[in-house]
């Protein structure tokens, strides 16, 4: 479920709400580090700055969700959207899940500007990352028939993580990361308390997505060392 083996075509194909949003974020944050743009006049009207927002840039609420502070700390936000998003996409399907991912950040953006002071500015992926995080959590509760119990342990384990390092790390919004997470878990009540079932033709496609998954093919070793390099820069990211 957490595992990507899909050539980058597949990629696209199967998850383009996901590979839309990693995009945003790739182009958003060149126009930002780049000097062929004028980066600090995009960074300097997008950040969540609560002053603003009270003063009436409600677009702020929206735009720091695809804005990033350094490449570590873009390298992980996407790669935990790169690794998360496509199997939450695939559940919902598309409209629902942007909807969540827009939702959750946003709300946690709100749950900022009602927590901090007005001299407070935030930017990040992070509310709709852990919006995510909440919604798996609700599925493990309520949608035992589509994670597995491996898949349970895994991403209960890494929401769990992250809650804790939360309060560990310097310079971390802490109220977009648990309000993010709650809002994400209250949505996933929401829709999948109902026991909504599963298209036929979409469970279908799940089962035969998930058979690829666990196919004995094996990704070349090149691929194997990109990956691990980009993990080692998320690690370092996420311990900065």
């Amino acid at each position: 479920m957490f595992t990507r083996r899909e050539s980058f075509k597949e990629y696209i194909t199967y998850y383009p709400i996901v590979s839309l949003i990693l995009l945003i974020n790739l182009l958003v944050y060149l126009a930002t580090v780049l000097p062929i743009f004028p980066n600090q006049l995009i960074m300097t009207n997008m950040i969540g700055v609560n002053l603003y927002i009270v003063q009436g840039d409600w677009w702020r609420l929206i735009t720091p969700i695809f804005l990033h502070t350094s490449f570590s700390h873009f390298l992980f936000n996407s790669f935990s959207i790169f690794l998360f998003g496509p199997a939450l996409e695939r559940i919902l399907g598309k409209f629902k899940f942007v909807a969540i991912y827009l939702f959750t950040g946003i709300l946690a953006n709100l749950a900022t500007l009602v927590t901090e002071p007005l001299t407070f500015s935030h930017l990040g992926a992070s509310g709709s990352i852990f919006g995510m995080f909440g919604y798996y959590i609700a599925l493990i509760v309520f949608r035992k028939d589509i994670i597995s119990r491996n898949n349970s342990q895994v991403i209960g384990t890494i929401a769990a993580l992250s809650l804790i390092m939360t309060f560990l790390q310097p310079n971390i919004n802490i109220a977009a990361h648990l309000f993010g997470f709650l809002f994400g878990v209250a949505a996933g009540n929401m829709i999948e308390a109902k026991g909504r079932k599963i298209l036929p033709s979409y469970k279908e496609e799940f089962l035969e997505l998930k058979g690829r998954f666990r196919s004995n093919r094996k990704p070349p070793a090149r691929t194997l060392t990109i990956w691990a390099i980009i993990f080692l820069l998320a690690l370092i990211g996420l311990f900065r």
